[in-house]
């Protein structure tokens, strides 16, 4: 019995061991058999290798804009030249040393006439132009205008090596507008900037120390040597004739001047024709700019001021234009700080109904609105009234 029994019992036992294999997981039981079971191991995803994005196209906008620009010089660049102006100073033993300037011009038509600035060619003993095709040929002054700081000069030369370069307008001129300057600086030849019209209607002071109106104010680097050349529109017109700049370096800040081209069509034939340009005259000789201030020192010495803008007449020219008219200068002298003004003049302060506000707003307007024989009509203050009386402009003495 007891036999029997130990036998049933290893039975079950060993039953159990096989029903337990069979539930084991089948890496286990290739262990407990002795076949290895090949595992998959996670092996690690090479990364992707680093790529450039494709290059992205220029906005249309900004394309169009550059090619209007490589347009610009394609057509104008050879219608720019290298003026040399040569003068002779003497040092200790008398022998001449020569001393040289440098600027820019603007091939005007295909006679030789080549525009640029007076300072440009002030004082020459000798000029010299250099061409497109590096050849350098001698040049002669044709005319000229310290006024509006405008020169003409000519050479003799191959008419296939003068391109003109067309004449736009500045009147219709917008701050922001795109313009490009071509010159010469520090006897860089033809070399290009570009900016935009920065502002309008400026006054700088001529080399004649008068006033230069309508000056066009522009953010294009200009650097000395670009003086005479283009200020040109985007269709390859002058706009204006770069002339002057603000800067405490004497380089480009950022703030350039150039003189307007409606000033270039009014002058530059007249120089050619004449070799100067006849500028209108008022016939007065000394203005004193009023302010509140000034009216209020007027009305201290005794002068009947009913308005505080405009120009009290010091002096008329004799037998001038003004005096024909019956204009009244200054009668009573009068000490004024360290001064002495004569007072009690007419006070001029409009103009065919503009406003006259100081000495260079006359000037500027004459020099810009009005044209010798011109009839003006002039409002004035006289003794407390307010009076029109027309006035033939005539001919400033040269």
């Amino acid at each position: 019995m007891r036999k029997s029994t130990s036998v049933a019992l290893l039975a079950l036992f060993v039953l159990g061991l096989v029903l337990l294999a069979c539930s084991l997981p089948n890496e286990l039981q290739s262990l407990l058999q002795g076949t290895p079971t090949p595992v998959a191991v996670p092996t690690a995803t090479p990364a992707p290798e680093p790529t450039l994005a494709p290059p992205q196209p220029a906005p249309q906008g900004m394309f169009s804009l550059e090619q209007d620009i490589i347009a610009v010089y394609e057509a104008v660049g050879r219608g720019v030249v290298n003026i040399t102006n040569r003068s002779y100073a003497y040092d200790f033993f008398f022998r001449p040393v020569p001393q040289e300037g440098s600027g820019s011009g603007i091939v005007y038509d295909r006679e030789g006439h080549i525009i640029t600035n007076y300072h440009v060619i002030e004082g020459a003993e000798e000029l010299f132009v250099t061409l497109p095709d590096e050849s350098t040929v001698p040049a002669k002054v044709v005319g000229s205008d310290p006024s509006v700081d405008l020169a003409v000069i000519q050479v003799g030369a191959d008419q296939d090596l003068l391109q003109p370069v067309p004449l736009g307008e500045s009147e219709d001129l917008r701050v922001g507008q795109f313009v490009v300057a071509i010159g010469n600086p520090f006897g860089l030849e033809r070399t290009l900037t570009v900016g935009v019209v920065s502002a309008l209607g400026r006054v700088i002071q001529s080399p004649d120390e008068s006033f230069i109106g309508e000056i066009i104010q522009t953010d294009a680097a200009i650097n000395p040597g670009n003086s005479g050349g283009p200020l040109l529109d985007l269709s390859g017109r002058i706009i204006g004739v770069n002339t002057a700049i603000f800067s405490p370096s004497q380089a480009s800040a950022g703030i350039g001047f150039a003189v307007p081209v409606d000033t270039v069509r009014r002058v530059v034939p007249a120089l050619i024709e004449n070799g100067y340009y006849p500028h209108p005259w008022l016939g007065i000789n000394y203005v004193w700019s009023l302010t509140s201030e000034r009216a209020g020192i007027l009305r201290e010495a005794g002068m009947d001021v009913p308005v505080e803008e405009g120009v009290l007449i010091i002096e008329v020219a004799s037998n001038g234009p003004a005096a024909q008219a019956g204009l009244r200068g200054g009668r009573q002298r009068v000490r004024i700080g360290p001064a002495i003004l004569t007072i009690g003049g007419d006070i001029l302060t409009a103009i065919e109904g503009e406003p006259i506000t100081s000495d260079q707003a006359l000037l500027q307007y004459l020099d810009t609105q009005t044209e010798v024989g011109d009839t003006i009509q002039v409002t004035l203050w006289r003794d407390g009234q307010e009076l029109t009386v027309p006035v033939t402009l005539g001919e400033m003495p040269r």
